[in-house]
């Protein structure tokens, strides 16, 4: 794969176009649309980069209306070269979450669901939640739109099987158990007297209850509440029958048995003129277990099996397995493309339409379900709708107050606003935060933390700039984690951060509006302060009140967990961790052996050497360290 055309500095120079039109190999590829500003519009992938680049740029009148409206702002294109139409589809997909582009079918969901790990790589594998997935070795089920079941869950099995919950794999000669183990919540495998095969098919239970297989496990576990029972340990018996409970009330949502024991997924759009949706009806083992809808981006001319492409790019990308079936009403366009896409070594993905037989049933009942479900989303899309007017109407009021008139193209689109915060304890540890909002939607994938580097002791004001000067000069310098620019800044606090913020977006020549949001005593967003001093009392704009504050809250929450994050750390940090030979294990060790920190400071080097980790030239690391 390589990379042709890029412009590094994100800003729009003097791009000719039909020059650069000539240069276009015939060669599969990805190709990049950019606007004045150096912001990605459109990512597209082509079997012939020279022949679908050069149809955007014909005659308007044999274009869509979409694609009309695109070239009309594309100021520069790049293009990466692939050596397969396949390769060009993952880089497509791949760049599509990176950019968001406006003009591209996008999944409008950017949460990152929770999925439930089983760590199979180690001897003795722990369940646990986590929302990012490696490539470990080990097995992860979803993702799951419910956090809170997913958490029952992973309680649940813990509780059951009393698992390992510490991710230690070894430990040293004398060590004491945790807690868990002595309240029987671990079976204590820090003491090396857990049976390896017991504790495996603990875990092959677990594996089988997260395929969608529980009858095992519910099977398992009625037979030790009847021991329990007849054993007359009748608090015992009470413990599995609260298991059993916990279980079923985790399957109940698997609610129609359809296709003996096998996993699939069911695909279907709706799209009518306002709305488009992708709903999407999961199978495991046989069992329809739920419904989950979401918003899809798109333009009039994008039909249903557009949709569906897309969204199988983009959903399925972000999984660790994917189901091995895929049932539509309408195949794709590139279906064998998308198959061999999701397919792995030994794991093959069908995309069907089926005809006959119980996964039409399926499909016709899926579909049945959307034609009720609609009317629904029509009107919940609507309500939102009209938020988003209603909040898009306040703000550029804000900016025209602010002496920002929107440009008249952008009057309907919805305003970008990043707000920032300092946070700290007595000028230590002191980070800042950015946050950033388009129209009600968070967008967390643009949320940046700073850890502040120049500025010494409480000043929020001196944090404040070297965090702005350091976000705005990467945008300044075409970083493209920092290119898009917002409509608007809105800071936390007053005058004086409104006026400190000016002086660094002056001194970078950009301008961009910049308001605070001043609290009054009961810590609650009172006003709107401009950079004049002027103010817009919120108390009587009830829909800029509730947004302004949400904005707020979500910037003070971001800054202060970053600040908890980093000074837990910095609080845990010892001397020792500063000593040549000296990490985590070896630090702990001397603590354990020695007690205290003086102690080893103390002892000599054949003391030290009596530690089984350390070695004669790391104890005389030590001695000269303390010296």
């Amino acid at each position: 794969m390589r990379l042709r055309e890029i412009s590094e500095t994100g800003i729009s120079n003097m791009f000719d176009i039909k020059e650069n039109l000539k240069k276009l190999p015939d060669t599969p590829g990805v190709y990049i649309h950019k606007d004045k500003l150096g912001q990605v519009i459109y990512v597209g992938k082509a079997i012939s980069l020279r022949n679908r680049v050069r149809q955007y740029f014909q005659s308007p009148s044999r274009q869509e209306p979409k694609v009309r409206a695109m070239v009309s702002h594309i100021s520069e294109f790049e293009y990466i070269t692939c050596s397969s139409e396949m390769e060009a589809l993952i880089l497509e997909c791949n760049l599509i979450k990176k950019y968001m582009p406006k003009y591209n079918v996008l999944l409008r969901d950017d949460k990152t669901y929770p999925y439930i790990m089983v760590t199979v790589s180690e001897d003795f594998p722990r369940v646990v939640k986590t929302r990012i997935i490696k490539k470990d070795g080990n097995k992860y089920f979803g993702p799951y739109s419910d956090a809170g079941a997913v958490n029952q869950i992973v309680d649940v099995f813990s509780s059951i099987y009393s698992l390992k919950r510490c991710s230690a794999q070894t430990f040293p000669e004398g060590h004491r158990p945790c807690l868990n183990y002595f309240i029987k919540e671990c079976r204590g495998i820090c003491t090396g007297e857990v049976d390896k095969e017991e504790y495996g098919r603990s875990i092959d239970q677990i594996l089988q209850f997260l395929s969608g297989r529980d009858k095992p496990l519910l099977q398992n576990l009625t037979e030790r509440m009847k021991a329990a029972s007849d054993a007359m340990d009748y608090e015992e018996a009470a413990k599995w029958r609260d298991s059993i409970a916990a279980v079923k009330s985790l399957s109940e949502t698997q609610r129609v048995t359809m296709i003996n024991d096998k996993d699939l997924d069911v695909v279907l759009p709706v799209k009518d003129d306002k709305n488009s949706f992708i709903v999407l009806f999961p199978v495991r083992g046989g069992k329809l277990s739920g419904r989950e809808t979401f918003q899809i981006q798109s333009g009039e001319s994008d039909t249903r099996r557009d949709l569906v492409s897309e969204f199988i790019k983009q959903y399925y990308s972000q999984w660790a397995v994917v189901p091995p079936e895929i049932l539509v009403d309408e195949e794709p366009d590139d279906k064998e493309l998308l198959e061999e896409y999701l397919s792995g070594e030994g794991h093959k993905v069908r995309i069907t339409v089926p005809h006959k037989g119980d996964k039409k049933a399926l499909l016709d009942l899926a579909r049945n379900d959307t034609v009720e479900m609609t009317k629904t989303l029509a009107e919940k899309t609507e309500s939102r709708r009209e938020k988003e007017r209603a909040v898009l109407d306040e703000m550029n009021q804000v900016l025209n107050l602010a002496g920002y008139p929107r440009p008249s193209d952008k009057d309907r689109e919805l305003v970008r606003v990043e707000s920032y915060d300092i946070s700290n304890t007595n000028g230590v540890d002191s980070v800042g935060a950015m946050v950033v909002f388009k129209g009600l939607e968070r967008v967390r994938r643009d949320y940046r933390r700073f850890k502040v580097k120049t500025v010494e002791g409480p000043d929020d004001y001196g944090s404040l700039q070297e965090v702005l000067y350091r976000r705005f000069k990467r945008a300044v310098d075409g970083d493209m984690g920092f290119i898009n620019i917002p409509d608007i800044i809105m800071m936390d606090g007053g005058l004086g951060q409104v006026s400190a913020a000016r002086k660094v977006l002056v001194a970078l020549k950009l301008d961009i509006p910049v308001v605070g949001m001043a609290k009054d005593d009961s810590h609650r967003t009172r006003a709107l302060v401009f950079e004049d001093g002027s103010e817009i009392d919120l108390r009587e704009r009830p829909i800029l009140f509730r947004y302004a504050g949400t904005i707020q809250e979500e910037v003070h929450r971001f800054a202060i967990e970053y600040h908890r994050k980093l000074h837990g750390k910095n609080a845990t940090h010892s001397a020792l961790d500063d000593i040549e030979g000296i990490g985590p294990k070896r630090r702990n060790e001397l603590l354990y052996h020695f007690k205290s920190l003086d102690a080893i400071k103390s002892a000599t080097v054949d003391e030290l050497c009596q530690v089984p980790s350390i070695t004669e030239a790391v104890a005389k690391n030590i001695k000269d360290y303390f010296k």
